[in-house]
């Protein structure tokens, strides 16, 4: 067996909730009178794993689930209720980037401030201080005090600091996604450095590509408990289920994948019932409008297994499901679905005329139901889904029901190409006229 560097053993973290302040000093005080005049909330409850040298473990779950609190226990931010927690190993925690500067200190004034809080003395940072202004790359900022910097600096020498101690252990809580694009790409390679040179990693995202990616094993939180622990893929899956509560979280233990890789789990896979889209994330402030005379009553994304999902595999095949409703004697509608991505920038889109199939008339009452089906080939990401009802009445064109970035789409991705769309390519190459 590898290693154990991280080993976490019945780990419960409770937080006292009181509804008047006044409670609180009271408890404080011993002035409740042998009377609780608290509510106990567990943001941990009984969760144990354990992550082996040169591991890259990546810890998901819903807000709230404790993916956080577990983080910050381990890394000695916040103290248990109960439990155990060994470390071996010196960590470095991207977690709350640039906590503990001071802003009236320059930049230069904080790396060795922080690099001290860090247990490096001054000339293992004098060692080291290239490397973090190059990874920085804020120029001449770096002597000015820190209350000055714009948040994408700020966050750029708190990211190069933390990652360049040169931990055996990196525990990360969504730090990737820190500054612009070009900083992130340079994180990522950063990244992927500590796990080829065998470093133990473990992280926090909801960027569930990069979990995909960049992991060996995953384990899900729900509601302060481990709900499943395995392979990316199988967990991943479980987890767009949670999205979507069509499976229960009140379980009796937490599952786990055996010796072949299948995963190992008692979960309830069985929809709620009710409309398609009560199983669907939805967009709480979306733009709907028309004039009545025919509604989008009911829609869903299913995925390739046949689940109702917000999320897709890139390469995968899935369907959006619309089902329009008539009020009015229409003739020909059309139905329309398409994506933006975060930006608000129209990638792609298709409706029945497009595609050449004729809806014909339309009696009040009458029901239609378009599947859109295909393959995805965008690049990982999130994406907002768009559904129309239009026609022409009278000569018209009219808008009889529209439903504005109504709900997201996000793509799992372990490899991207540039731009929007991946092409699929298939490469050969050849070195000295010989296929490689």
């Amino acid at each position: 067996m590898d290693e154990v560097i991280i080993n976490v053993e019945h780990l419960d973290k409770m937080y006292k909730l009181y509804n008047r302040q006044r409670d609180r000093m009271k408890e404080a005080l011993g002035l409740s009178k042998n009377k609780p005049l608290y509510k106990e909330h567990y943001a941990l409850k009984d969760v144990s794993m354990q992550v082996h040298r040169g591991e890259t473990v990546g810890i998901i779950g819903t807000n709230g689930s404790g993916k956080s609190t577990i983080l910050k226990i381990i890394t000695g931010v916040l103290s248990a209720t109960s439990g155990n927690v060994e470390i071996n190993g010196r960590i470095s925690a991207l977690l709350e980037l640039g906590a503990g500067f001071n802003m009236e200190f320059t930049g230069i004034e904080n790396v060795y401030l922080n690099g001290t809080m860090n247990g490096f003395s001054e000339a293992e940072i004098n060692s080291r201080l290239e490397a973090i202004l190059e990874f920085a790359d804020i120029g001449e900022f770096v002597n000015q005090k820190v209350k000055t910097y714009s948040s994408g600096m700020f966050v750029r020498l708190a990211f190069a600091l933390a990652i360049n101690i040169d931990p055996e252990i990196l525990v990360v809580d969504e730090a990737l996604s820190v500054g612009d694009v070009f900083f992130q790409n340079k994180c990522y390679h950063k990244f992927e450095e500590f796990r080829k040179d065998g470093k133990t990693i473990l992280f926090v995202s909801h960027d569930l590509s990069s979990i995909s990616k960049y992991c060996d094993r995953v384990i899900l939180l729900d509601h302060g408990r481990k709900m499943a622990e395995g392979k990316p893929k199988e967990i991943i899956d479980i987890y767009k289920k949670v999205l979507v509560n069509q499976t229960s979280s009140a379980m009796s233990g937490s599952e786990t994948v055996g010796e072949d890789g299948k995963l190992i789990s008692s979960l309830n896979r069985n929809y709620k019932g009710g409309l398609w889209k009560s199983h669907m994330i939805l967009n709480p402030s979306n733009d709907t409008y028309g004039s009545g005379l025919a509604e989008i009553e009911d829609f869903c994304l299913i995925d390739n297994t046949g689940n109702m999902v917000n999320t897709v595999v890139k390469g995968d095949s899935f369907s959006v499901k619309v089902k329009t409703r008539y009020h009015a004697d229409i003739s020909e509608p059309i139905i329309a679905v398409s994506l933006k991505n975060r930006m608000g920038v129209e990638i792609t889109g298709t409706n029945t005329m497009f595609e050449k199939l004729t809806t014909g008339d339309c009696k009040d009452g009458d029901e239609i139901v378009a599947v859109f089906t295909q393959k995805m080939m965008l690049q990982g990401g999130d994406y907002l889904v768009s559904l129309g009802l239009v026609g022409y009445r009278e000569g018209n064109f009219t808008v009889y029901h529209r439903l504005y970035d109504i709900f997201n789409i996000q793509v799992i991705s372990s490899k991207d190409t540039v731009g929007y769309y991946d092409m699929d390519s298939e490469v050969e190459l050849y070195k000295n006229g010989k296929e490689i």
